[in-house]
């Protein structure tokens, strides 16, 4: 368990930690405290569930994640990407199953964790992520229409299609004040942002808006009119369980684990990037594990890692977990001595910092760039949004791997009958002995697609840090999908930061076409390609004799 379970925390606490970091861990911390009470409130009542919860969840589980966890600047909490699971576990099942489907979850993260399958769900296609996160951003967006426009219907139907017939039917009825309302936070957030920095702009928004709002007297719904007074205490409450219904929450369970573990690891890669770091992908689980098992026990809902701000974390000078542990203790202040005020915030307000959301979610740019790619990526992509959106999000991640594993096989296949027979590059050259110094080589071999790109990726960036070029052979790759694509520009990037000349050698034409048409401009002007071994070592000699 030992090898298994090894929190950054006490490893970095271990090494030890200088006072000038602690205090920059502190002051982002508070940053991000500030940044998530707006979004913990908005999502808790997106999901059906009152205000304290998701302040509660980003409190309990935020602690939890950060002094457990495997990363040294994630930051857990409610996120965006469960508002449509926990709403429609509340609508079913009530609060009292999604306490026992939220904790079902974090034992089975933990039981992830503890089989080591931390690696795998980092095999999780770029395009089908792209299409279940797009989806869900959709979503949310249309949950949100009903208090942007200050509608007052009572039964809002669950059905995507269903929910916009109404809306469509309901445009007589729009309340002009909450429109400009929402519109107001949606202006100010943005706009605030550009000329404060350190102050996030949805704060900004919710304290304007709110005070406007009771100034003026202005009629539109507030968090009061639907959940009373709220909490600022925590309660310890033991659901009640039945054996016999234990069943019916498996499901809910199991897709609200995949979710959070998908979104957790995916935070952590990013935020490797970031601070040039390494994350334990299981320790990381099994935190975000023990973190959902924990949190409804004080009535919070599930929590995992948040990428927007882990951002936050580590743009304001975060870099060990101290900065997460800060961030929960700030909420739990606000909550225990200024939470009372959070009644009043508009309900078209949230309405309005929600929709920013549910756009900053929608990878719209990631969504146009797959379109533009492979075929494949792109039935991937359309198929896991589609079903995303109009039935289920397990549903759609389960039909989107199989379909990856087919199309994967379908792709080989063409390519066992019609080989690539423009490569120049087939010469069998493996003494590299006589290298110039500080060139190295490494060859991929076979396609370089969703199951090995992130080993390869890794396994590039660890030999860059090492020389001062490098030479990938590329004779064997055959094509590579669009998250092979992702994780070699990623790497690609790193090693430009360093320094690290990079070419790329037995490159086909159709390849080389694919990389051009795929990579950005600054990767493609700061690498190499040439269709030969020979040439890339010439190129390197003349390189590092210059």
């Amino acid at each position: 368990m030992n090898t298994i379970f090894k929190p950054k925390l006490f490893t970095i606490l271990k090494n030890g930690i200088s006072k000038k970091q602690i205090t920059s861990d502190v002051l982002a911390g508070v940053v991000v405290g500030i940044v998530a009470l707006p979004l913990a409130i908005a999502f808790a009542v997106a999901s059906g569930v009152s205000p304290e919860k998701g302040l509660i969840t980003a409190v309990v589980a935020g602690f939890l994640i950060s002094f457990l966890g495997g990363s040294r600047v994630q930051i857990g909490g409610p996120t965006g990407a469960f508002i449509v699971i926990v709403y429609g576990i509340v609508q079913q099942y009530g609060v009292n199953g999604l306490i026992i489907s939220t904790v079902l979850a974090g034992f089975m993260l933990i039981a992830f964790g503890v089989l080591k399958l931390g690696t795998l769900l980092k095999f999780i296609p770029h395009p089908l992520i792209v299409g279940f996160t797009s989806g869900i951003a959709l979503v949310i967006f249309s949950t949100q229409i009903k208090d942007a426009l200050g509608l007052t219907i009572t039964d809002l139907p669950s059905g995507f299609l269903e929910k916009w017939q109404v809306y469509i039917s309901n445009l007589g009825n729009v309340n002009t004040a909450a429109l400009l309302v929402t519109l107001a936070t949606i202006g100010i957030t943005l706009i605030s942002g550009k000329f404060v920095k350190k102050i996030p702009g949805s704060f900004i928004a919710i304290i304007v808006v709110t005070l406007v709002v009771q100034l003026f007297n202005i009629p539109v719904s507030t968090i009061e009119t639907y959940f009373g007074e709220i909490s600022n205490t925590i309660h310890f409450t033991i659901p009640q369980i039945r054996l016999n219904d234990l069943q019916n929450y498996l499901e809910p369970a199991l897709t609200i684990a995949l979710l959070g573990g998908i979104e957790s690891l995916l935070s952590a890669v990013v935020a490797d990037g970031m601070i040039s770091g390494k994350h334990r992908s299981n320790t990381e689980l099994i935190a975000q594990g023990i973190a959902n098992v924990v949190t409804p026990f004080f009535g919070g809902i599930p929590a995992t890692g948040a990428i927007a701000r882990t951002a936050t974390n580590v743009k304001n000078g975060g870099r060990t977990p101290i900065a997460g542990i800060a961030h929960a203790i700030t909420l739990l202040l606000i909550m225990l001595f200024l939470g009372k005020w959070a009644k009043l915030i508009p309900m078209s307000c949230l309405a309005g910092i929600l929709i920013i959301v549910a756009y900053n979610m929608s990878e719209w740019r990631s969504f146009a760039s797959i379109l533009k790619g492979s075929v494949f990526d792109i039935i991937v992509l359309l198929t896991t949004f589609i079903l995303t959106v109009l039935v289920d999000l397990t549903v759609a991640i389960e039909v989107g791997v199989v379909l990856s594993a087919i199309l994967f096989m379908k792709r080989m296949a063409d390519i066992s009958e019609k080989r690539i027979n423009n490569i120049v590059d087939t010469d069998v050259i493996e003494d590299y002995s006589q290298l110039p110094k500080g060139v190295s080589v490494y060859e991929i071999s076979g396609p370089l697609f969703f199951a090995s790109a992130r080993r390869y990726s890794e396994v590039i960036q660890e030999i860059g840090e090492n020389c001062t070029t490098l030479i990938l052979r590329m004779r064997h790759v055959s094509f590579i999908d669009e998250t092979g694509m992702k994780n070699l520009q990623s790497s690609l990037k790193i090693l430009q930061k360093q320094g690290v000349k990079v070419i790329l050698s037995g490159v086909s034409s159709q390849l080389k076409t694919d990389l051009e048409k795929r990579l950005s401009p600054k990767v493609i002007d700061y690498i190499d390609m040439e269709d030969s071994f020979e040439k890339a070592l010439d190129y390197a000699k003349s390189f590092s004799n210059m």
